[in-house]
């Protein structure tokens, strides 16, 4: 941290309120709270305590419970049985108003501001300060402004939304809970959508100043190494339970990935060099439209070659969705070209796209990846369904030999539940994503292009996905990787691309790269000024 900023921060704090006195040493304290949905119990029995001025995340796999905890806590659904106590008194939080009325603030993974407002606007927005009719707007401004210059956020109250970058965003996210009082910070996958000097910002506020003013914060994340760099204490939750809650000093990520998944789990990619051949795909010039009149990519080139993961990394919303459907060819480009082994595809949709041996994981399962109210024997073999090895006579699919090929694949790809008639709806994400890997891999393509292929995905299945990643790589496929997990990119990459607000801003090989250095990048900074 330059010496600057050391004395901005210092003066902030020294600024700063002193600790608050408080009734319990706990903030929050849940004791026995069971919520049933039809079909699920959601949670089963939880108690869980959270400290008065300290940082304690909660982790667990996909469906453990987490949001629906979360959400009983701040008041968007009701236990089924159980209490909450806030600062030690029984609190009954029946909805969003009495847990702010409470001193809880919550900051979703997606964000809930008016683009068109401003910062201030934003803010006061459902508090807005009266006089007289109407709303005193200039108390509303100098209350925010005294906010903002208290904790150091470096944002303009007058700024649009829409004008700001993602990290700054999320701290008028912040500054909408901290003016309604809060002294309970609730934070739902907070580093999702933040480059690594935007997370450092946020971990030097949340633990350097709003918990040690004797606040509290509840850390939601599946970043294990986040989660040991940024808590007090660690609380894991799988299948609805309370497995237990660890200090955070002398824990390791095996030992919290143990705790969620109840086996040992390899955490990093365990992959040899690459041996790259011949180009497989290749992008020249690709520029496509967006909203409002501007490119949403530009002039976009680069080539994956066969045998190598080319990775492509960057905040979400800055063209790497669009690229991927290009190259898929779900959209059409207004200019440039797509070249697949070496050839262009007149008229390209993604029926002749995979005909020419490319497969896709797309990045919204649901949406793109499978037809959920269809059986999982159906869903194993969309795009193949017209190929003689599913053909019966006269034209009808033969459905043995696909229920026989559902029960091949979810054996080797280890779907679970083992079923061919359960409908895919009803699978976890990590099955559900095992379903569209194994089909895109039956296919027999040259090109891989995996778009988020673990968003939404448990460790165990994100463990199992690597590994067939890789393993494509190394039976000689061409990868394209398209991943906002940073750590995803550089582990699983032999080469990385960074892109932003539709552009290239650099490559660098994988070995060669750092998190500050693609964080710059991320930023909008191209490479040359990146390594500066």
């Amino acid at each position: 941290m330059s010496q600057a900023m050391s004395q901005v921060m210092s003066q902030a704090m020294s600024q700063a309120p002193s600790q608050p006195s408080h009734q319990s040493e706990f903030a929050i304290e849940l004791r026995g709270i069971t919520k049933r949905f039809p079909l699920v119990l959601a949670n089963n029995n939880i108690s869980f305590k959270v400290k008065w001025g300290s940082v304690h995340a909660l982790v667990g796999e996909n469906g453990a419970g987490k949001s629906t905890l979360m959400k009983i806590i701040y008041g968007m659904q009701s236990p089924t049985s159980g209490e909450i106590l806030i600062d030690g008194q029984l609190a009954p939080i029946h909805d969003p108003k009495d847990a702010i009325s409470r001193g809880i603030g919550m900051v979703h993974q997606h964000f809930m501001l008016v683009e068109p407002l401003t910062v201030t606007e934003n803010v006061i927005l459902g508090a807005e300060p009266t006089s007289g009719m109407g709303i005193n707007y200039s108390k509303a401004r100098a209350r925010v402004r005294e906010l903002i210059q208290q904790f150091n956020f470096g944002l303009d109250p007058d700024a649009k939304i829409e004008d700001l970058p993602v990290g700054l965003q999320q701290k008028v996210e912040i500054l909408k809970t901290l003016y309604r009082g809060a002294k309970i910070l609730i934070l739902d996958e907070p580093t999702a959508v933040l480059t690594p000097s935007e997370t450092e910002e946020l971990f030097r506020f949340l633990k350097d100043q709003f918990a040690k003013q004797g606040n509290a914060v509840v850390f939601i994340s599946h970043k294990l190494h986040e989660v040991l760099e940024i808590s007090d204490e660690v609380s894991v939750l799988r299948d609805g339970k309370m497995i237990g809650t660890i200090p955070t000093e002398g824990a390791t990520d095996e030992i919290i990935a143990r705790m969620m998944v109840g086996r040992d789990v390899l955490l990093r990619v365990d992959k040899g060099p690459a041996k790259p051949g011949e180009v497989a795909l290749e992008v020249r010039g690709l520029t496509m439209r967006g909203l409002h009149a501007k490119n949403a990519v530009s002039n976009v080139s680069l080539n994956v070659r066969a045998g190598e993961i080319l990775g492509i990394a960057g905040i979400d919303g800055n063209g790497q969705s669009q690229l991927v459907e290009a190259i898929t060819g779900l959209v059409h480009p207004v200019g440039g070209e797509i070249l697949y082994l070496g050839k262009t595809i007149a008229g390209a949709d993604a029926r002749k796209v995979s005909q020419a041996g490319v497969a896709h994981i797309p990045e919204d399962r649901n949406e793109r990846g499978l037809i959920l109210d269809m059986t999982t024997a159906e869903n194993f073999i969309l795009g193949e369904h017209r190929d003689a090895e599913f053909a019966g006579t006269l034209g009808f699919l033969d459905l043995e030999k696909i229920r026989k090929h559902a029960v091949v694949q979810s054996e080797k790809f280890d779907v679970r539940p083992r079923s061919s008639e359960l409908p895919a709806g009803r699978y976890s994400g990590g099955n559900a994503q095992k379903i569209i890997v194994a089909r895109e891999m039956h296919k027999g393509p040259k090109i891989l292009i995996a778009s988020q292929p673990t968003r939404g995905v448990d460790i165990g299945a994100i463990e199992f996905i690597h590994k067939q990643i890789v393993a494509a790589r190394d039976q000689g496929l061409a990868v394209l990787l398209v991943s906002a997990d940073l750590g995803e990119v550089m582990s699983l990459s032999d080469r990385i691309v960074v892109m932003f607000e539709g552009k290239i801003m650099g490559e660098v090989p994988a070995s060669e790269a750092t998190d500050v250095g693609l964080g710059l990048m991320m930023a909008g900074q191209r490479q040359k000024q990146a390594a500066d």
